[in-house]
């Protein structure tokens, strides 16, 4: 039997939480719940912690902890409840917990699953922030805390699930000769451009494949979800930007794929359902079931690629400057999207303004650094500052 895993899920009301959790309660003879952590969605969870019983539930402020606490004692649940930062790191790196979930979607997931992979944890990475914002500090946290480091992502699952068994990061001693990430093109793939202008949260939201939350659903539209996945699989994987291609395939079949120097192209397939990557995770180097269906190719009949438009997804373009640039414009990049997409979700810029926000934010700080936790988080305030800065200026307009 394989030996019962105890894990915090930092994110767990979230769609990805919501995943894992479902996951874990399919087997209760591997899985117990350490810790949960929500931001808003209170009364899920208490519910959550009714259900898996964790030691810990951690919360943002002073209102959602009395919320919580109260919610709990009417349910007679004897989770303790502990608000802010520090709990959120200390729920990662608390001894008793074998792997951590970090699902927390944005820069706010960076403290936490730094504090994981300094405590040597397994790490199931579903927040790419963490290695967009901070890919050298992270990366060097894993290797000198001999933490392991698994991705979530459908596509960097993928990719780690088509490399060979022990790959270090070095793709040359791997024979791999290209990363290349899958995208479905979001709901806007067949749009004219000058037609996106006056898009709605309404439209921009509405994922042609995935089920998946605000924020990243309009990522996805402007592809800068795929742009984000650029800079994670360079820091994954030890790809260079140039090495890494992205794809557009309708179906969300294909996952992501690596091609390697003899010309052999190893994919993977399956549904478009998180829970594959999140059970592969879980019980790697063994497979365990998901609640996944099978996957019936003769039904889908055909798998289609294209290059993606660069005129209509002008954030994936960002991305790759962003990458080539290095330095502290990553998390520039990651900064000024967040705020432009949460402008645009809140109705005071129109989806075509996100771009050339990220753009114009991008070019006031080229050559911000990143040698520090303290400096990125110096370089996130000001790249949101100046972001905002040019919401309310578009709002004067």
């Amino acid at each position: 039997m394989a030996r019962m895993q105890t894990l915090t899920v930092l994110g767990a009301t979230g769609s990805i939480g919501e995943s894992t959790l479902d996951v874990i309660a399919r087997h209760p003879d591997r899985f117990r719940v350490f810790a949960l952590t929500g931001r808003s969605r209170i009364e899920r969870l208490a519910e959550q912690c009714v259900q898996f019983h964790p030691r810990f539930a951690v919360v943002p402020d002073a209102a959602a902890a009395d919320r919580l606490a109260a919610l709990l004692r009417a349910a007679g649940s004897t989770t303790e409840v502990r608000v802010g930062a520090e709990a959120l790191a200390a729920v990662a790196a608390a001894p008793e917990v074998d792997a951590v979930m970090a699902a927390i979607v944005g820069a706010a997931g960076l403290g936490p699953t730094l504090a994981a992979a300094r405590a040597g944890k397994r790490v199931l990475l579903a927040n790419k922030e963490a290695l967009v914002m901070a890919g050298a500090l992270f990366m060097a946290a894993v290797d000198q805390a001999g933490a392991e480091l698994l991705p979530i992502d459908s596509e960097h699952n993928a990719v780690f699930q088509a490399l060979p068994a022990g790959y270090d990061r070095r793709p040359e001693a791997s024979g791999v000769a290209r990363v290349l990430l899958t995208a479905s093109g979001g709901p806007f793939r067949d749009r004219d451009p000058a037609t996106l202008v006056d898009v709605t949260p309404e439209e921009a939201c509405a994922h042609p494949n995935w089920s998946m939350g605000r924020k990243i659903s309009v990522d996805s539209a402007t592809m800068m979800n795929k742009g984000l996945e650029v800079i994670e699989a360079h820091w994954l994987f030890g790809v260079a930007a140039d090495k890494i291609d992205v794809v557009v395939h309708r179906q969300s079949v294909i996952h992501s794929m690596v091609e390697y120097i003899d010309g052999s192209v190893v994919a993977q397939l399956g549904n478009p359902d998180m829970r594959t990557p999140i059970a592969h995770a879980l019980a790697y180097p063994e497979r365990i079931v998901s609640g996944v269906g099978p996957l019936d190719l003769c039904r889908i009949g055909r798998l289609d690629f294209e290059a993606p438009d660069l005129r209509r997804f002008p954030c994936l373009a960002l991305a790759y400057d962003a990458l080539r640039a290095g330095g502290g414009l990553p998390a520039v990049l990651n900064a000024a999207n967040e705020v432009a997409v949460d402008a645009f979700l809140a109705r005071r810029i129109g989806y075509g303004e996100i771009g050339g926000i990220i753009d114009a934010v991008m070019g006031a700080m080229h050559g911000a650094g990143d040698t520090s936790l303290d400096e990125i988080d110096a370089v996130d305030a000001e790249a949101r500052a100046r972001a905002w800065a040019r919401v309310r200026q578009r709002e004067v307009a």
